[in-house]
Order: structure tokens, then C-alpha cells, then sequence
């Protein structure tokens, strides 16, 4: 074990999601996710002759067994999805949606407005089809889950999906930037219902409605332990 890393089970047990990583060590993260996350861009609508891809995959291979040489392990800080933090300021750089250190991430940007409204933008490319030229009605529902999750931290509570519904109104297209939206409806005891819509200008594409339980801190750094 790394002496300058702490236990694990003491670490997690003891897990603050407000701390930060190392400042280095994390912008050269983000660094290498933004350019992983553009190869993939470009991976999705490449018509490289077959020597070119060929050369592209030999480095690619070389630089995973450099990558899988490095230490493993690496420490949690902040969240990974936004539902679970009870605070929409809290840090999310590895959510898959809206994570900046995450390569799969689009990435969708959210904010908040007047602590009671989320507002979200993104443009999705190619890696995302579904239907011809348009978003992959899976990457809809993930992205949903991740505004609402948002939506459901203004009430200070951390929470998990409880359930998640789905209304398609329209195609929603690839490389133009569309617009999320979502609030809290209402809550009873623990169920907090948020509700979001989706859209490309003036076009809605979908809306969503979704429950969150709330879940307290203890099962939240039970779930810390198990991973």
C-alpha cells in the first residue's frame, strides 16, 4: 500500500465529498479525459484509410499497458452522479454525464437558478446516435436521471432513483446544442418528484418525470466501503 494513502475502510468511513484531489495530479486528469473524450468524437465519424486506424489502435494498445502499469485504486472525491450529493455545488467530475475527468461524458453543464430551478446545455455528438443524425433515446434517460438528480439536490438531501418516465416528443438532434430544464414538483416524507423537459430551441424533445428516495449519510459511506 502507498504510505501517504490512508486505509481504505477508515478513509471511506470518514469520506468528506466536499475535499478536493491533489491539484496536479487532477488537472492532468481532466487533461487526459478531454482528450480521450475528443478521440472518441472522432472515433465515431472517422473514414480513416485502414493504415491510419491501424497505426491510431497500436498506440491506443501501448498506451493502455502504459495506463495499466500505473497504480489502481484511485481515492473518491466528490460524486459521480449529482442526486447523491445533496448539494448541487458539490464536485462532479466523474459522473458519466457531466463529469469533466470522465471521458464518456458529452459533457452535459448544469446550473442552478435561484436555488430552485436546474438548466442544463449540451451538444452531443455522433457517439451518441441512435436514430439517424439524432440522440439515442438511452442517453435522453441518462441525461434525465442526471438533471434530476440535480433537481432533487435543492432540497439538501442526498437521494437515489426511485423511478424514472420517459415521454419522447421528438427526435432531438446531434451537434446543436439543446436545452434541459428541471424542478422539484413535490416531496412526501422521503420521496422528493422533480419533473423536466428537454428541447432544441423551440422544439420540446422529451419530458421527464422522476422520485428520489432520500437516503442518509451512513448508507451512502456503506456504499463508499463496498466499492
Amino acid at each position: 500500500m502507498d504510505e501517504h494513502r490512508p486505509d481504505f475502510r477508515t478513509f471511506s468511513m470518514t469520506w468528506i465529498p466536499e475535499d478536493r484531489p491533489p491539484e496536479g495530479q487532477w488537472a492532468a486528469l481532466l487533461r487526459l479525459a478531454a482528450a480521450i473524450r475528443e478521440t472518441i468524437h472522432l472515433m465515431a465519424d472517422t473514414d480513416a484509410p485502414e493504415s491510419e486506424l491501424l497505426a491510431a489502435a497500436e498506440a491506443a494498445e501501448a498506451f493502455a499497458r502504459r495506463l495499466g502499469a500505473a497504480p489502481r485504486g484511485r481515492q473518491l472525491w466528490g460524486f459521480a452522479e449529482s442526486s447523491n450529493a445533496g448539494n448541487p455545488r458539490a464536485m462532479f467530475d466523474n459522473s458519466p454525464l457531466i463529469g469533466l475527468a470522465n471521458p464518456i461524458a458529452p459533457p452535459l453543464t448544469l446550473t442552478v437558478d435561484d436555488d430552485r430551478v436546474v438548466r442544463g446545455t449540451a451538444v452531443f455528438g455522433t457517439a451518441y446516435e441512435g436514430p439517424p443524425g439524432h440522440l439515442h433515446g438511452g442517453i435522453v434517460a441518462a441525461a434525465f436521471d442526471e438533471v434530476l438528480g440535480m433537481v432533487q439536490t435543492l432540497t439538501g438531501q442526498p437521494g437515489m432513483t426511485g423511478g424514472l418516465t420517459i415521454r419522447y416528443r421528438r427526435p432531438t438532434p446531434l451537434h446543436r446544442e439543446v436545452q434541459f430544464e428541471g424542478h422539484v414538483d413535490r416531496i412526501d416524507g422521503r420521496k422528493i418528484f422533480t419533473h423536466g423537459t428537454l428541447c432544441a430551441g423551440e422544439t420540446l424533445c422529451a419530458e421527464a418525470e422522476a422520485v428520489f428516495i432520500s437516503v442518509d449519510w451512513t448508507r451512502m459511506r456503506g456504499l463508499a466501503e463496498e466499492r
